[in-house]
Parts: structure tokens; C-alpha cells; sequence
């Protein structure tokens, strides 16, 4: 399985100047590849591959048209284009908003790729990293990289630098676990079990607002271009890169622990991005749904554990007994009818999820059975 590190850089200042070089190298060979495409199509009605443009860079590097150091670099550059414009020409046969590719400023392109470990980028005995076309790199290493780093990726985020390991492990199982839970995940609380535990919601942007609104309203009152205006956006940015560092850490230890205690785990299988786009869209993105199932599943592959996702139709609408029990959105309460069962509503939801989630654990057969 493949997993990723991610690990805080300190570079000095000639370094970063270094570092903000590149990037821009890198984002200038973007627009640059992205401006021969749309030429190529307006004018002869040609579509540029990847590897059209590919055959190009040799001849762009030896003429010092490129100040990107590394080639596999470069060639990851024009990958990532490449990307784009697949999922452009994806969004477009679906009938979605297409969302052509865009150009690129030197402070919107925060990142680049070295494809190939040790090929430009390498981890020094001396516990600094080692970058072409910048040097020797400070790292804060404060876990060991466990499996082999097959691409290392340089990010700047809020001004500040780190270095995003991909490897190449096996899992770790756990100790077989024979409990499984069903979970619901929601607003009011983040997610309710079948046991009927509730964990919180922080509200980490709610929470953050205040700090916010303080930070915005300094972008809005420098001097655009100024270096006051650039000041004030780098704060506003590490306001936003806190908070999402704290979903983050938040929805690890919620996976973790439910990954160490359970053997299958049953789920919703959501459509986050609809219900993103309703009228709760900003609590919707606020809870961080989609980043919690994910980083949920590949900690239950990692430990070996079952994660089944099932279909939502019904599971807030629906009885343990099989009633149908219609509830408007603010009813948090179930009050069955028919086998007069009083719970709340979350908790009824993830009684019905662990029991559709297990019976398609046992309709799969190949699984192991729980009670």
C-alpha cells in the first residue's frame, strides 16, 4: 500500500529564495505548456499529448530556456497538465462544468514533484535533505519513514516549507477484533455509533471565525501590490492552514480509534459534494466528511479491518423493526409507531447501518463472520 509523510522543512534564506525560484521555473514551464496547447487547438486544431511536449524539454533545457533543475521535475510539470486537461475533457463527456485548465501565477503554484527518489532529492545520514538547484535542506524528521519513498514532493504552504514523502509499505495488521459498529456521521454530532456513543463536532471553523474575519479584513484594507497586502495575506493563509491542520489531527485520532477497537466498520457510502452544495454547505465543509472516510479507510487496510460502505437511502427515514418513520430534517428524535422503539435519530441510523453493513459482509462470503 502507499502511504505519505509529510514532514516540515527550514530552509535558510538564500535557500527559500532558491526554493521560490524553482516553483516559479516550474510554474512558468506550466503556462508556457498550457499556452502551446490552447495555440496548437485555436490554429490547427491539434491536441498536444504529454508526450508531444515531453520530446521538447531537452531542447528547451540546452538552450537555458528553463531554469527548473531537475528533468524528471520538468516532465512532472508537464504530467500534471496533462491531468488537467484529462479531467477537463472527463467533466466535459459527464455534462459537468468543465472547468477549463487555467494559467498559473508564481503564487498559485505551491508545489513540485521530484518522480524519482534520489533522482534530484535524497535523504542525508546528517538528517538533512538534499535538493537539486537548492542544496542542503533542515528537516524536522520526528517519525522514521517507514517503506520505500518512491517520489518526494516540495510544498510551500502559508510561506512556510515541507517535504511530502510517498512510500511503499506493507500493511501492519492488528489483533483480530471480533466488534463491529456501525457509524453516522452528522452535523449535530460528528458521528453517532450503533453503541449509541456520540463523538463532538469542534466546529474548528466556526470556532475560528472571529481570528478570521480579523485577518480578512487586513487583506481588504491594504494597498493592493503592497508589502504590507502580501504580509496580510500570509497570515489570513496560516489562519486557514491551522484550521485545516486541526481537522486533520482531529479526524486521525477519531480513525485510529475506531480502526484499534473495531474489525468492520459500516459507513454511509455519501455523496459529500451534493450535500455540500445545499443549504448546510458550510457546516457540510466545515465537518470534513469526504477527508475523515478517507483517511478511516486506508487506516482500516492498513490494520487489516473490514470498512463496508453502504447505501444511505433510508437509513434516517427507517425503523429497526422495518417501519417507515418519516422525520423532518430538525426532529432529532425516532418515535416508532409500530414496536414503539425511543432513541434518537443518529443513533437508529447507525443501528440500520451496522445491519445492512453486516449483511453485506456475510453476502460476500469471503469475509470473516462477526456477531
Amino acid at each position: 500500500m502507499r502511504k505519505t509523510y509529510r514532514y516540515r522543512l527550514y530552509p535558510s534564506k538564500a535557500q527559500i529564495l532558491a526554493l521560490d525560484g524553482q516553483l516559479a521555473e516550474a510554474a512558468r514551464l506550466y503556462n508556457g505548456a498550457l499556452q502551446e496547447r490552447r495555440d496548437a487547438y485555436r490554429t490547427a486544431g491539434v491536441r498536444l499529448t504529454y508526450y508531444d511536449q515531453a520530446n521538447q524539454l531537452k531542447a528547451i533545457r540546452d538552450a537555458g530556456d528553463l531554469g527548473l533543475a531537475n528533468f524528471s521535475a520538468s516532465q512532472d510539470v508537464l504530467r500534471r497538465l496533462d491531468k488537467a486537461f484529462a479531467a477537463f475533457f472527463r467533466r466535459v463527456k459527464k455534462g459537468e462544468a468543465p472547468g477549463y485548465p487555467r494559467f498559473r501565477g508564481r503564487d498559485r503554484y505551491d508545489s513540485y514533484t521530484f518522480p524519482s527518489y534520489g533522482d534530484g532529492v535524497r535523504l542525508l545520514d546528517t538528517g538533512k535533505l538534499r535538493v537539486q538547484g537548492v542544496g542542503q535542506i533542515k528537516v524536522k524528521l520526528h517519525r522514521p519513514v517507514a517503506g520505500r519513498i518512491t517520489t518526494v514532493t516540495i510544498k510551500r504552504e502559508a510561506g512556510r516549507w515541507s517535504a511530502c514523502f510517498s512510500v511503499e509499505c506493507d500493511a501492519r495488521p492488528l489483533a483480530a477484533s471480533a466488534q463491529a459498529v456501525g457509524i453516522d456521521v452528522g452535523l449535530s454530532a460528528f458521528a453517532t455509533l450503533s453503541d449509541g456513543t456520540e463523538v463532538a463536532n469542534p466546529r474548528l471553523a466556526r470556532k475560528a471565525e472571529a481570528r478570521l474575519r480579523i485577518a480578512q479584513r487586513k487583506v481588504a484594507r491594504r494597498k493592493r501590490r503592497s508589502r504590507r497586502r502580501r504580509k496580510a495575506v500570509r497570515e489570513l493563509q496560516r489562519a486557514h492552514a491551522h484550521i485545516r491542520q486541526q481537522r486533520a489531527d482531529f479526524h486521525h485520532k477519531v480513525a485510529a480509534q475506531l480502526v484499534a477497537t473495531y474489525g468492520l466498520i459500516a459507513v454511509e457510502d455519501l455523496n459529500v459534494k451534493g450535500l455540500a452544495g445545499g443549504m448546510l454547505a458550510k457546516s457540510v465543509h466545515d465537518v470534513g466528511w469526504s477527508a475523515f472516510l478517507q483517511k478511516l479507510a486506508t487506516k482500516a487496510e492498513d490494520a487489516a479491518r473490514v470498512l463496508v460502505k453502504v447505501d444511505p437511502r433510508g437509513t434516517s427515514q427507517t425503523c429497526t423493526c422495518g417501519a417507515h418513520v418519516p422525520k423532518a430534517l430538525g426532529q432529532r428524535w425516532h418515535e416508532c409507531g409500530s414496536c414503539g422503539l425511543s432513541l434518537p435519530r443518529d443513533h437508529v441510523s447507525a443501528l440500520l447501518i451496522l445491519r445492512l453493513g453486516l449483511s453485506l459482509q456475510a453476502s460476500s462470503g469471503g469475509l470473516p463472520a462477526f456477531a
